[in-house]
């Protein structure tokens, strides 16, 4: 998914379609605007649909989708490649042959040689990181217009051979004599040639997060069937989004020697009987997390234009928080960190956000953050102790109303622009005026940021 990030001063032609389109009247609650201070706005963003790793995308490369999430950008809103000051893209597993896929993504979407281009990458949430660094890029007044995103694709991965074996092979290629060739060849070992393959896992710890999620469930007391309802929520919300036509952020994407992909394929409502029969996928036989209540194996990008303007519509990611934390136990709990730390960072109330969009990871985070906020926990570990301190409970009827990443999918590259963007079109869609993103990351870190509705 990619976004703009525009500013006041930098006006963008009046043949550009995103005014309209962005239009929103927002209920009457005090901005967040401070004086002397330039507003970043979230101008549109798109993303190619999110497909289950091994189905169409399988025969591209990253850039190939991030480029594809340029494109249809440029499309969408008409702005000229020209203002573009700087490109950003997030991205976590990274292909060796383009380790900056930002520009190559660039390049080939058409924007000028002369436009910068970096890749940064942050777990789950390196698109958020790229986000807030062209919100800081626009804020420090080094730019005025910011295309942020994030790609991942995770049906081809880099599997490396061995320690020994590269290690046989660079010394190789240094040997000055055939003498010296055949001395290393006769050091290799048929145990040089097995693979090394990339794990989803925490390198400080050697556990996924899948282990984390039913170790999470089990000290927040919630059960299998919980996870399973919250899951079928999630496939069951977003297939009717997507029969809607909700999901405008999706633009097609011609796959070559292929058919256009137009949508997601990972929504699957199914039933809470057929879900029942899948066996724990991490913590065998008692764990209760299962590949029906997981997020599923991605690919796919996403890209956003952000600038300062001063036009009175789009939207404005405003205060934002990272946070860390232990990596073992408190591997999943980012938003729970970060939610009331943004909130209190604003000035603003869980009463005053209209639409809540967090990342999930697993169907546990939705239970994690409503019994961690209403616990022990919260009061022992975020040191909220006086009585008034919580922060209250996100309610269920504001919370990822068109689905998560459960069922819209998750390339860890690409998720935080959806999330963004997700945030944006529900508060057009409904007249809300704020919306708070939250997303959990590998190392224990977590991310949350407020959106708000440039007031008319």
């Amino acid at each position: 998914m990619t976004t703009i990030l525009t500013c006041p001063f930098k006006k963008l032609p009046t043949t550009s379609k995103w005014a309209l389109r962005f239009a929103v009247q927002t209920k009457t609650k005090k901005t967040l605007a401070k004086p002397n201070i330039r507003n970043v706005v979230v101008v549109d963003g798109v993303r190619t649909p999110f497909l289950l790793s091994g189905t169409s995308y399988k025969d591209l490369m990253p850039h190939d989708l991030a480029r594809a999430a340029l494109t249809g950008l440029l499309h969408r809103t008409s702005v000229p490649k020209e203002v573009v000051d700087y490109i950003i893209f997030g991205t976590v597993i990274q292909e060796v042959k383009t380790s900056n896929v930002a520009r190559e993504a660039a390049l080939g979407a058409g924007f000028s040689d002369k436009t910068p281009a970096h890749t940064v990458t942050m777990a789950c949430i390196s698109a958020n990181q790229a986000m807030t660094t062209g919100v800081g890029l626009i804020a420090s007044g080094q730019c005025d217009v910011i295309v942020a995103g994030g790609v991942e694709l995770m049906s081809d991965i880099p599997i490396r051979h061995s320690r020994k074996m590269r290690k046989l092979m660079l010394d190789l290629n240094k040997a000055k004599s055939m003498g010296q060739r055949l001395s290393l060849i006769s050091k290799f070992r048929l145990n040089f040639l097995a693979p090394e393959l990339p794990a989803v896992a925490e390198f400080s710890t050697s556990e996924t997060m899948g282990h984390s999620a039913d170790r999470l469930a089990a000290a927040f007391a919630v059960s299998r069937l919980e996870q399973d309802e919250y899951a079928l929520r999630s496939h069951s919300l977003a297939k009717k989004a997507q029969d809607e036509g909700l999901l405008s952020d999706v633009v097609p994407f011609r796959v070559p020697g292929k058919d256009t992909v137009t949508k997601d394929n990972g929504i699957r409502p199914s039933s809470l009987e057929q879900m029942a029969k899948l066996k724990p996928a991490f913590i065998k036989p008692y764990g209760t997390v299962t590949a029906a209540n997981s997020s599923f194996l991605t690919d796919g990008a996403s890209a956003m234009y952000y600038e300062e303007k001063a036009l009175a519509m789009g939207y404005k990611p405003k205060d934002f928080m990272y946070v860390s934390q232990d990596p073992k136990d408190q591997l999943l709990l980012g938003p729970t960190y970060a939610t009331p730390k943004v909130l209190e960072k604003a000035g603003l109330t869980m009463n005053d956000i209209d639409a809540f969009e967090f990342h999930e990871a697993f169907s546990v985070k939705f239970w994690q953050i409503l019994k961690a906020m209403d616990s022990d926990f919260f009061r022992n570990y975020m040191g909220r102790k006086n009585q008034g301190d919580q922060v209250g409970l996100p309610p269920l009827e504001k919370f990822n109303n068109w689905g998560g990443s459960l069922s819209l999918g998750h390339p860890f590259g690409a998720t935080g622009c959806r999330l963004v963007m997700a945030a944006a079109n529900r508060l057009r869609k409904e007249g809300g005026q704020y919306g708070l993103v939250a997303a959990c990351a590998a190392g224990g870190q977590g991310h949350a940021m407020i959106v708000e509705a440039y007031p008319k």
